[in-house]
């Protein structure tokens, strides 16, 4: 197995409510087949797809799908440029959950969720810049 994430689904309850929210951040959905929504990422595509549907295609139920600690994480190139993001993600529709502020190991973030929980994070991390397409990776785009 390749080193990589090619796709990242959120289930969705309301699609068109959660797809909005993405919009109003600035993304673009891209053509995709009946039943899904899809915005291309750098390296990546985010899709959302419905909850019951997905759960029925795992075969558990939406109560067994699992609450994971996890979140998704958009980094910005300047320390200057969280903010802005997080106060526009809150102005979209999100939730703060922990307002901009500088972490003991050198870094500037926020949380928020969005409409329907997802955690995301926008952080600027000193020694890890981005690539000139805005690529991450640990320790910096090479």
């Amino acid at each position: 197995m390749d080193q990589r994430v090619s796709l990242i689904t959120l289930g969705a309850r309301d699609m068109e409510k959660l797809a909005a929210f993405y919009e109003a951040l600035g993304w673009q959905r891209v053509d995709s087949p009946d039943g899904v929504i899809a915005f291309n990422l750098i390296g990546q595509t985010l899709g959302l797809y419905p909850l019951q549907a997905l759960a029925d295609e795992i075969g558990l139920p939406i109560d067994q799908l699992g609450r994971g600690a996890i979140t998704l994480a958009h980094n910005v190139p300047e320390k200057t440029d969280v903010a802005p993001l997080l106060a526009r993600a809150e102005a979209a529709g999100a939730k703060i959950l922990k307002p901009t502020q500088d972490v003991f190991w050198g870094g500037h973030h926020g949380y928020f969720a969005d409409p329907e929980g997802h955690i995301w994070e926008i952080a600027y991390n000193p020694f890890s810049p981005l690539g000139p397409n805005g690529e991450f990776q640990w320790n910096g785009a090479a």
